[in-house]
């Protein structure tokens, strides 16, 4: 076997190959997630008078998946209904989650727009010098959080996660690809900042997928293992496609460096 094994093949697209093991991903000893309740884990059960009690379980959320398959170490800094609003301007200080990692994955998006109706504004409303400036919108508070991370860790490897598709939304498909588009212009403006595409390349969660993956209207345990192994062998493919981005990742957060 030669190292050609690893490289994208012709035309090759994101998610096309699902490894095990998720691949690249374990190069990175730690990895930060903020998200809301598909990052946390979380279940639905029935109480003994019908109504629905939610509980975010987060030995059974996908990051903790991925820890155990690539032996990364992953801390969830998610929650069921956060937003990007919430976690930077209370939660992430609450509870002291404004930690320096290697790498974060944010996941972000479902409750800003679709429950508490925020503006969504554009990638054009972020100052990533001088977030402070950044309008009040969904994109605004994104660039708060990544300008925020960006100064807790430089040279931090991020992955934004964009939304999936989801019937039981009943809305227009226009918003999840106008989110999308914006995101990417998000990603070039900040350094060593990448977008996985869930929405075209993604699970949609449409009466197919939950018949199988769901339990009640968020993942059952085997949809969280599914997304698990999504989000992981999207960022081995994205390292893949990038190789001299991630040469380093053992410096991050050190004073050395290969390319003086």
């Amino acid at each position: 076997m030669d190292y050609s094994f690893f490289e994208i093949k012709e035309n090759e697209k994101p998610l096309e190959h699902l490894k095990e093991n998720c691949g690249f991903l374990s190069i990175f000893k730690e990895i930060g997630v903020i998200g809301d309740s598909l990052s946390s884990g979380e279940f639905e059960s029935i109480d003994e008078n019908g109504h629905i009690v939610y509980h975010d379980m987060y030995e059974y959320s996908w990051p903790s998946f991925l820890e155990r398959i690539t032996g990364t170490k992953f801390y969830n800094y998610s929650r069921g209904g956060m937003t990007f609003k919430e976690y930077y301007e209370s939660w992430a200080e609450q509870k002291r989650y404004w930690e320096k990692r290697q790498a974060y994955i944010i996941n972000l998006g479902n409750n800003d727009l679709f429950y508490f109706s925020q503006e969504v504004g554009g990638a054009d409303d972020i100052d990533v010098i001088n977030p402070d400036k950044n309008k009040k919108t969904y994109f605004g508070y994104m660039g708060k959080v990544l300008s925020k991370l960006k100064s807790l860790e430089k040279d931090a490897r991020i992955f934004l996660v964009s939304l999936s598709i989801d019937e039981a939304r009943q809305i227009e498909d226009d918003i999840y690809f106008y989110v999308l588009e914006e995101m990417a212009k998000v990603c070039k403006k900040y350094t060593f900042t990448y977008l996985i595409d869930m929405t075209n390349y993604g699970p949609k969660f449409d009466s197919k997928t939950r018949e199988k993956f769901s339990m009640g209207y968020h993942p059952n345990v085997l949809g969280y293992y599914a997304y698990a192994l999504c989000i992981g062998n999207y960022i081995d493919y994205i390292i893949r496609c990038n190789y001299r981005d991630f040469f380093e990742v053992p410096f991050i957060g050190t004073p050395f460096s290969f390319n003086k």
